[in-house]
């Protein structure tokens, strides 16, 4: 069965082909990768002439994309198009002269053949082809004991404000710091594929025990299951911590653990 995502996909490379202000342009995300559902985004950055760049209607290009129900401008500067039955489009619209960013992008992600929709110049195959398959990760004992810190970084910070009775905002805090035990779970457990966004795929990739331990680190704004959340975040924080730190990593900081220990076990006790 041919999704709508994917019509909507050949539409793009149709309008893409024709239009003869854009230069290069690539689709990016779960169907370049081959992983794409019903659920899936579809996701675009095209490369304008730099000359037209400042005319071209972007509304009115989406618009013939196909119906759109609403569309908006983004925090990072993208325009997210929604389609019928929500199917959310993320465009990128950039300039001739940024395909040469693309060379700066941490991992290619996908093929480059899947990826490219249009290449006027072989600019843009160029700088695809330059890029690791896959991200680097962390493998220094300071680079992954830079990514434990910044997860410990993000639970002291919820304890605190939880503490203080900011639950919103320990929420918010936790929420970093899940996203940084992710990183430290999927490295522990040699499960680093879809790195660059830790939560996708999460409950498939991991063992399922681990996946099931991380779910007991979300919580409501309420102030008991944030306490609990808290605890099971740095019970298992620090054990994947030190995990990776037997692997050759620096050593656990153990005054900072006994810290952690006191505070997060007196305020956030094991169930």
């Amino acid at each position: 069965m041919v999704l709508a995502q994917e019509r909507l996909i050949r539409r793009v490379g149709q309008m893409c082909r024709a239009d003869q202000r854009l230069v290069a342009a690539l689709t990016y995300g779960s169907f370049a990768q081959g992983e794409a559902d019903a659920h899936s985004d579809i996701e675009f950055w095209l490369f304008i002439e730099s000359r037209c760049a400042a005319t071209l209607d972007r509304r009115a290009w989406l618009d013939d994309v196909g119906a759109i129900r609403f569309a908006v401008v983004n925090e990072f500067g993208a325009h997210v198009a929604f389609f019928p039955a929500l199917i959310r489009g993320e465009f990128h619209f950039a300039t001739a002269g940024d395909i040469a960013s693309v060379g700066a992008w941490p991992a290619r992600g996908a093929p480059a053949e899947r990826m490219i929709i249009l290449d006027r110049t072989g600019e843009l195959r160029r700088a695809l082809e330059s890029l690791p398959a896959r991200p680097k990760l962390p493998a220094a004992p300071d680079e992954v004991e830079e990514l434990c810190g910044r997860f410990a970084n993000w639970l002291v910070l919820a304890h605190h404000v939880a503490r203080r009775g900011e639950l919103l905002r320990a929420v918010d805090a936790l929420t970093h710091a899940q996203r940084h035990l992710l990183w430290m779970a999927r490295l522990a457990e040699g499960r680093t594929q879809h790195w660059l966004t830790p939560s996708r795929s999460a409950e498939t990739d991991l063992p399922g025990d681990v996946a099931e331990a991380l779910h007991e680190t979300t919580t409501a704004a309420d102030p008991e299951t944030l306490t609990r959340a808290i605890g099971a975040a740095w019970r298992h924080g620090r054990r994947h911590w030190q995990q990776l730190a037997a692997r050759g990593g620096r050593p656990v900081p153990e005054a900072f653990f006994q810290d952690l220990d006191a505070a997060i076990e007196s305020r956030h006790p094991e169930p």
